[in-house]
This record gives C-alpha cells, structure tokens and sequence, in this order.
C-alpha cells in the first residue's frame, strides 16, 4: 500500500482510475466526463490519467457523459464517471436506462443541494432523488471508505448475478475537499481484486442484436421482476466481495450497515456518511458518562437491508435518524425507509431529524440535542428540522 494526503476528489479520481487499469487485459475501461462543483477535480483527475487501455471522453453536458458511459459499457468496457447536483439530474433519463440496460456503471457522486436557489454546499438531495432507478446506493465516511468503496462497488455491479450501476456517493466540500491520509490500493492488488469483465450480453459483431426496442406490458413486468431478484442478491454478493477484499488488501470496509453500542441501548441514533464521525464521538462520549446510546451507520441505501436494520437497532425503544435530505410531504428519505422497517415495533420511537441541510454544519451540539429531544418523546412527530446556528 501507498500512503498519501488526498483530498477526497483525488481519492474517488484514484480509485476509479485503478478500476479502469485492472480491465486492460480484456475490453479496457472508459469514462464520458463533465465537470460541476464539488466534483471538478475528479473529473480533472481522470483527464489527466494515462490509461493502458482506455479513453477519457471529455463531452459538452452530463448527459453525453453517461451516455458515452453506456456506448462503452455496452461494447463490454469497464465505465465510471462522476457528478454532482444538477448535473446528476441532467443524466436521469440516461441513469434509468444504463439500469434498464443492466450495465454496471460505477458513479461517483459528491452530493450537493440541488437548486435553485443555488447552493454549493452539501446535501443527499441529488443522488437520493434516483433511489428508484435501479442503481445501488452507498454512502461513504471517509477518504479511506471511499476508496475502498469505489473498488467494491465495481465488484458487486460486476458480478454476473447483479449487473447494476452503482452510485458511491461523498459528502460535497466536507469530504471532497478536505484531506486525509488514505492507503491507496497499488495496481497489482487492484487487479487481483477485480477480474476481467466479461459482459455477457454486450455488443458482439459475430452475434447481431439490438437494445431498446419496443416491449409488451409483461416484459416491462419481467424486466422489474428481474431487477428486482438482483437486489436480493445485492447483501450475499456484497459481502462475498468485502470477504475478498479482505483477501487482497488485508483489510474488511464496513459493509452496507454497521451496529456500534447498540447490544444494550435504549436510544440508537441513524446515520450516514461524515455524521457518523461527529455522531460517534457524541456516543462514546454519552456511553462513558453511562447513558445507553448506540449508533447504526448506513452505508448501503439500495437495496436498503430491511430485516438487518432491525437486527441492528435491537431492543431500543427510540431511533433518532439523522437526514441529511428532505422529500416534500414525506420527510427525510433514510427515516422513511428506518420507519418502513420498524413497522411491526409499536414500542418504538422513530423520530426523524432534518439536519445538515445546504450543507450546513453538524455539531457535537446538534446531536447532543437530538439525543436530549428523542429520550424525551412519547411517540413520532413530524420532522424536525434544525437550523445552522448564525455566527
């Protein structure tokens, strides 16, 4: 392993391109690139990538990216590119169809709000609006699971029995922008770890085919039935892939949910990417001065684990989601899908808090808060939205 101070731009830019190296014994890799703040330096990282086997398209919108993206996935190539914001939406029709297609794309997305009123700052409103397009979600901590996310999330998209794209999303300028030390994986280790990709239904002169056709009613059914059985699959294959990784690399990433102080809590607290360094810290410290509080970190969004969220939540009588998004009638989508899976616990709290939103900070002091508020409440209330303290 290298070590390197890296941003976390040039860390998503590095592993993908790590990625795109391992395939170049068999059809090579591609990437149709566009750049949009937070995301811009990774995109400037893969142009300045000297590639085997493989181009870096640069193109004139989002759109063209994935739909180069999908022309080199297609033809059998290993396909990545990135976004941000706006430009994630601008590619929506394009990320439903690379779905459609079964071609496993893998997307880095470095989450901004998406405007107007226009915002640079971070919040999961840009990838989660897609969390129906048939594209496996992850949500990443670090610099250090970012990297190793992006190498897994190839594996899993990859494997014969999934063949889905796959977003693995950072937290824009909070994690983008700043800079850890980060174990990059060397290349001989990335190839080890990702096989040659052998898309069995790519494009083949000798053996003529169309996509995109026309279809009857019951093929749409099938085709959802068949998206759906790979979601399933999605937890096995996931963790046959962080096994393997563990093989390579000599060590496990977190997998796609992650119990921490909740064997014996009463009050657990959800949450997702760089909340769950600052929510940690606030439980540890809480558990030490002898409160029962424990933490459930989300990774993996699609296919969201329902019956392993409830293992992981365990006894506690009050959950406090953290949501870093919010969806206009409903409220924050992590306490919808957290909700949906405590249905059978009429015993249980599950209290949904909009924080962080337009990237505004998440202090100690926030969640203090939050966990004060829950252990207080009888029963589920509407959101609560808390605001950045002005300075």
């Amino acid at each position: 392993m290298t070590r390197a101070l890296m941003s976390g731009n040039h860390t998503a830019g590095y592993a993908l391109i790590a990625a795109g190296e391992a395939n170049r014994g068999a059809r090579g890799c591609c990437s149709g690139v566009y750049p949009i703040t937070p995301q811009t330096e990774i995109i400037e990282y893969l142009c300045a990538a000297r590639l085997t086997k493989g181009a870096i398209v640069p193109v004139e919108s989002e759109h063209s990216a994935l739909n180069v993206c999908i022309g080199a996935s297609i033809n059998g190539a290993r396909a990545f590119t990135a976004s941000s914001s706006n430009g994630v939406l601008y590619m929506a029709e394009n990320l439903f169809a690379a779905a459609n297609y079964r071609l496993p794309i893998v997307m880095a997305v470095s989450n901004r709000t998406v405007g107007p009123p226009w915002n640079l700052w971070a919040d999961q409103g840009d990838s989660l609006a897609l969390r129906d397009a048939a594209w496996l979600q992850f949500y990443c901590e670090s610099h250090q699971d970012l990297a190793d996310t992006i190498l897994v999330a190839f594996r899993v998209a990859e494997d014969a029995r999934i063949l889905l794209p796959a977003i693995v999303a950072q937290d824009g300028f909070l994690l983008s922008h700043t800079q850890m030390v980060v174990d990059l994986p060397e290349q001989g280790l990335v190839d080890r770890y990702l096989p040659p990709l052998e898309l069995a239904h790519r494009l083949d002169p000798a053996h003529p085919r169309a996509y995109g056709g026309m279809t009857w009613p019951r093929d749409t059914v099938k085709q959802r039935e068949e998206q759906q059985a790979s979601m399933d699959l999605v937890p096995a294959v996931l963790e046959e892939a962080l096994d393997e990784f563990a093989d390579v690399f000599g060590r496990r990433p977190d997998g796609a949910l992650t119990a921490e102080f909740t064997e014996d809590a009463d009050t657990v607290l959800v949450a997702c990417t760089t909340m769950v360094r600052t929510a940690r810290e606030v439980v540890k410290r809480r558990r030490a001065a002898g409160e029962k509080v424990g933490l459930v970190k989300v990774k993996l969004f699609r296919p969201f684990l329902r019956d392993q969220f409830v293992q992981a939540v365990g006894s506690a009588r009050r959950v406090a989601v953290l949501d870093r998004n919010h969806a206009p009638g409903s409220g924050g989508i992590f306490w919808t899908e957290a909700a949906t899976s405590l249905r059978s616990r009429p015993d249980i709290v599950v209290q949904d808090y909009i924080v962080g939103m337009g990237g505004g900070n998440v202090t100690p002091a926030d969640i203090d808060g939050i966990v004060d508020d829950v252990q207080q409440r009888g029963g589920s209330d509407a959101p609560v939205f808390i605001r950045e303290v002005a300075v």
